[in-house]
């Protein structure tokens, strides 16, 4: 089997001092090691990399979405070198979205579609009440995204689209849900997905086709550092202590983390 090797962070997760003042202190923390993975058996995936307009466009939209700005400044500048790397090598590449319909013509959304089957029935939801549906808009309004700023989220979902730099090219798949992401893996023998995109702790943990749910699907699933970033709160953004967080949650429960030059370098 042919494998890349490349330098991986992982996190020690122990041993705990059970006489110190903080046993967690302990723990051996981020370490780097090098590892191999298959190349036959790894693919890239961009998840969520959606073209957001501009804050002039939509002020309400990146008044409640803080981190926009990153996302577009990694998308200038890191994903395009990352995914001419990953195209000129044997790892495939996917994309995974959702919320719109701005994918659907490609040949690799179809491909998956027509791979996935019929779509997997969808959990049965709890009715609500009107005392439920009064608490959802409460929080709508003073939780996220804010009465003030719902239109202007409405109108940029509206109009969403892939960034210029990770528009899918040729036949490489592309898939809203696990369901047809497990079927491109099946395709392509894929077992191990390193996910760039965003947010990092929010869409590539949680959303359909993100890390939770391939793991269920016994899919190993790693990180790209520089090409990630996190939802962030007041008490976070300025340090980006979410987006810290996010990755040794990736580490300790999903795979690895990789430094975007490492891997360029790993898979060139």
């Amino acid at each position: 089997m042919a494998e890349y090797r490349i330098k991986a962070q992982y996190y020690q997760q122990f041993d705990a001092d059970l006489e110190a003042e903080v046993p967690g202190e302990s723990y051996g923390g981020w370490q780097t090691a090098p590892i191999e993975i298959a190349r036959e058996h790894t693919a890239v995936v961009v998840m969520h990399a959606w073209d957001t307009g501009t804050a002039v466009e939509y002020p309400g939209w990146y008044r409640a979405v803080e981190y926009m700005p990153r996302a577009r400044e990694i998308g200038e500048r890191v994903l395009p070198g990352l995914l001419a790397a990953v195209r000129a090598s044997d790892l495939p590449l996917f994309h995974v979205v959702g919320s719109g319909d701005y994918y659907r013509e490609y040949p690799g959304y179809q491909r998956a579609v027509a791979m996935a089957g019929e779509p997997e029935p969808e959990p049965e939801r709890l009715a609500a009440d009107p005392v439920l549906e009064r608490l959802r808009t409460w929080r709508r309004d003073k939780v996220f995204v804010g009465a003030h700023n719902a239109a202007d989220v409405q109108r940029g979902f509206a109009k969403l689209n892939f960034m210029p730099q990770t528009r899918p090219e040729g036949e490489e798949g592309i898939a809203e849900n696990s369901q047809q992401l497990a079927a491109l893996c099946r395709e392509a023998r894929v077992n191990h997905l390193i996910y760039a995109g965003f947010a990092i702790n929010w869409c590539l943990l949680l959303s359909p086709g993100g890390m939770a749910e391939m793991s269920q699907r016994g899919v190993m699933c790693s990180a790209l550092r520089q090409a990630v970033t996190a939802v962030e709160n007041r008490e976070t953004a300025r340090n980006e202590l979410c987006k810290e967080i996010a990755l040794w949650r990736v580490a300790l429960a999903f795979g690895f983390v990789f430094d975007v030059e490492d891997f360029i370098t790993a898979i060139a």
